[in-house]
């Protein structure tokens, strides 16, 4: 396992909401309360996402966009930028058309499982609505940009084969056939954006790929709780401590053992919200054997009491 691999980790779909839209230009579709990440595919015909805030986007046949959504507010899937919405989406992916009352909300415009719009379109819009939990998962969603699109690769093609045989059909197991594939084409973008110059992957990521630098990276996230200093890190590296503290820092962004409480706290911030552990299993699971120690630590990282975590969680 590696970095993506963690961020990753409680990022699952489970019972995602897929749509096939289809439709003649000009078209819009305006997503009044999106998912926290929605996933946008052109399966045929070109658009563009507006995001609530910057640019639009161009999203050409068999390109992979991504939308956070969370905090920025509507984000609008059109043939052209500057097509007026003609069908809004609701939080529960119930649509109704422009100058409707939002309360008539439903399926009016569905013409097959998943399946909106014209069966005679153009153009084919698939997307795909993600839930995010956890603050491990926080963590590579605050490296990317509020909408990304990544061109069309040829890895992606079978996927989207896939994908589109797939949600046209209805047969047993096919939410999870689905929730499948998004989980691997997520893989796949994130791979491909964080490989863009524009990108700015999560720290430590890119330096992954150092000898020295990026084992040693998959030491502190494999083992968190083990008692690490500059000196075993450097060792663990082949190199003198001064060296690698220089190293690590200028790869990842972040003096080591800055990097490894923060990874410590966003940890354990994520197993606090566990009903049935404790503070001081908690502690011992990140490298404390004294909860005090680690809630002070817990504070000054996060800037709460690990206690008042909890409770918020409880309540």
């Amino acid at each position: 396992m590696d970095l993506l691999d963690d961020y990753l980790s409680t990022v699952r779909a489970h019972g995602a909401l897929f749509a096939q839209s289809i439709g003649t230009p000009p078209w819009s579709l305006r997503f009044v309360k999106p998912a926290p990440l929605m996933l946008v595919t052109m399966l045929r015909g070109d658009g563009w996402i507006v995001p609530a805030r910057g640019r639009p986007l161009p999203l050409g046949r068999g390109s992979v966009g991504l939308v956070l959504a969370e905090g920025s507010g509507a984000c609008t899937l059109a043939d052209q930028p500057e097509t007026a919405p003609q069908v809004f989406i609701n939080a529960d992916n119930l649509c109704y058309a422009a100058g409707e009352d939002p309360a008539s909300a439903g399926d009016h415009f569905k013409v097959a499982t998943r399946t909106y719009g014209a069966a005679d379109g153009s153009d084919v819009v698939v997307t795909a609505a993600y839930s995010m939990h956890g603050n491990v998962c926080r963590r590579l969603l605050h490296s990317l940009p509020g909408a990304l699109v990544v061109p069309h690769e040829p890895q992606f093609a079978p996927l989207l084969d896939l994908l589109a045989t797939e949600i046209a059909g209805n047969r047993p197991g096919q939410q999870t056939t689905l929730d499948r594939l998004l989980d691997l084409l997520l893989v796949r973008v994130l791979r491909s954006w964080f490989a863009h110059p524009d990108a700015r992957p999560p720290a430590g990521y890119l330096a992954l790929a150092d000898p020295r630098i990026g084992p040693v990276l998959h030491l502190l996230h494999r083992h968190p709780d083990r008692p690490w200093t500059v000196a075993t890190l450097a060792g663990a590296a082949g190199m003198s401590r001064a060296a690698f503290a220089r190293r690590f820092t200028a790869l990842v962004g972040r003096p080591p053992l800055t990097y490894l409480t923060d990874w410590r706290m966003t940890l354990a911030a994520d197993l606090l919200q566990e009903p049935a552990t404790t503070i001081a299993a908690v502690a011992r699971r990140v490298g404390y054997r004294d909860p005090f120690t680690f809630s002070a630590a817990f504070k000054r990282v996060r800037g709460t009491a690990p206690s008042n975590l909890r409770h918020r969680h409880a309540t």
